[in-house]
């Protein structure tokens, strides 16, 4: 059976240079870094990040033994190759990987978005040696001001629905408050309009005053049992 064609990302997608500077600008601090650091530490490991793009975070896994990108998009793996990033085609649902080949499958805001899902979360399964971990980051859309913007946009998501599902297959959760921080307003307002609709865009931007804006996010965590004979 093949796997199912990715769900077009409204963003990357469209405007990758854009989102460069999206991603240029989100969690100034490294929170989410230092989050994931603690929880599901990569140095001597192996990596593969799901829906990576065109790669952008994978340099973040310095020390692992390696460190594998998958995207489905053609264009975004031809971006990431160009710029020297190591990015293979594939997608959530078909990992280009050996079983038992990783310990760590990372996921950031890509696929992993609540029920339905759980091919993906199997295919993580079967790439994952025992002991390893799947982490996966994604907006908190319970907090706002951006989970306020997003579930205008979105009104049929429900978040607290999305976390109930990966704690009840036994994921960890903690939630991290990060700062967005722009260079200049018009990057700014250039990140926000490919983001949401117009009318949540201009609202967005009346609230926003500056060029930081406060985003929470979540980490759920979840490790390969060892198979016990």
């Amino acid at each position: 059976m093949r796997p199912a064609p990715p769900i077009p990302s409204p963003n990357i997608w469209h405007w990758p240079e854009v989102y460069e500077q999206e991603n240029r600008a989100q969690d100034v601090h490294g929170a989410i870094w230092a989050a994931l650091r603690e929880a599901a530490p990569w140095h001597g490991l192996d990596v593969v990040d799901v829906g990576c793009g065109d790669g952008f975070h994978l340099p973040m896994f310095a020390g692992a033994a390696s460190v594998t990108g998958v995207e489905p998009y053609a264009p975004l793996v031809e971006r990431g190759r160009a710029l020297g990033r190591p990015v293979r085609a594939g997608s959530a649902t078909a990992l280009p990987l050996p079983d038992a080949s990783v310990d760590l499958v990372h996921a950031r805001t890509a696929y992993f978005f609540g029920k339905g899902c759980e091919p993906g979360l199997a295919e993580a399964e079967r790439v994952l040696r025992a002991g390893g971990a799947v982490a996966i980051v994604d907006l908190d859309a319970t907090q706002g001001p951006y989970g306020r913007w997003m579930r205008a946009d979105i009104p049929h998501y429900s978040p607290v629905a999305a976390e109930r599902f990966f704690t009840g297959l036994g994921f960890s959760l903690l939630r991290i408050p990060t700062t967005w921080r722009f260079p200049d307003r018009a990057t700014c307002e250039a990140v926000l309009r490919i983001e949401f609709s117009r009318s949540t865009a201009d609202r967005a931007l009346a609230e926003t005053p500056g060029v930081e804006i406060p985003v929470a996010y979540r980490l759920h965590v979840r490790r390969k049992r060892p198979v016990r004979g």
